[in-house]
């Protein structure tokens, strides 16, 4: 159980981290010659729910962890 736990808690903080880095870092659009186009995306459907799994797989890893 204790692998589990710190599986969990890995993907969690991994999934958190993925998720805040899409929301927060510029993906660039367009490169065409001198025009560079860069846009923020923000806070969509799909990183919502990564931050969300990975809250979830962390508090289950700790719960799992101190059930032991």
């Amino acid at each position: 159980m204790k692998i589990l736990s710190l599986v969990l808690m890995i993907v969690g903080l991994v999934l958190i981290g993925f998720g805040l880095y899409n929301a927060f870092v510029p993906q660039e659009v367009l490169d065409v010659g001198p025009l560079e186009v860069d846009a923020k995306e923000g806070m969509s459907n799909q990183t919502l729910a990564m931050i969300g799994l990975g809250v979830i797989a962390l508090v289950a890893g700790a719960f799992i962890r101190k059930r032991n």
